[in-house]
């Protein structure tokens, strides 16, 4: 059956695909003329659109993490506040799992998923403390990411099943403790 000749469907035709294959193959496995098959298009038409891989790459990963102004959130409510938006990235279109997937084995997807982190993530998350932003902000997009992994990429038993209000539930706790619970003693590193 032949496309019609439509170029934003196949544009988003095509971005579909490409966070598929870095999804399920990484960064360095897709190739273009894989992205193109999965489409039904020829691979220089995607060259076309995006110019190259590490481009599409670009554009198939590229999202904003919409978080509210968490300076004015209660302390007892920032779980509440920053779980849903977590999921809610988490499962949308599959953008940031193809992203997360991608960065375990390839450099450019792993600085993408840094400079997400850096420009959108902590900043968030530093004004919703008190003191230490930089170290509890990544301590808890360590915990956020194993929890994306564990849930969503290993399928991990317990943690997979669980709907959103359990989820919350259990997680709860650990998120407020990150951000807002009282900092470790203050000691020299060795």
């Amino acid at each position: 059956m032949a496309r019609t000749r439509d170029a934003d469907a196949t544009r988003a035709d095509i971005l579909a695909a490409a966070r598929i294959r870095f999804g399920t193959d990484g960064y360095d496995r897709t190739t273009l003329r894989a992205i193109a098959a999965d489409v039904g298009v020829d691979h220089a038409l995607v060259f076309r659109y995006f110019g190259s891989k590490q481009d599409l790459f670009a554009a198939a990963v590229d999202f904003t993490v919409d978080f509210a102004d968490l300076s004015a959130v209660a302390p007892e409510d920032l779980a509440a506040a920053l779980i849903p938006r977590f999921v809610a990235v988490w499962e949308d279109e599959g953008t940031f799992l193809a992203l997360l997937r991608a960065a375990m084995s390839s450099p450019v997807a792993a600085e993408t998923m840094r400079t997400v982190f850096g420009t959108q993530v902590a900043p968030a998350f530093a004004a919703a403390t008190t003191d230490h932003p930089l170290e509890r902000a990544a301590l808890l997009g360590a915990f956020m990411l194993g929890l994306a992994t564990s849930r969503y990429v290993l399928r991990t038993p317990g943690i997979a099943e669980m709907d959103h209000a359990e989820l919350t539930a259990w997680i709860g706790p650990v998120v407020s403790q990150l951000l807002t619970g009282p900092a470790p003693v203050d000691r020299p590193l060795c």
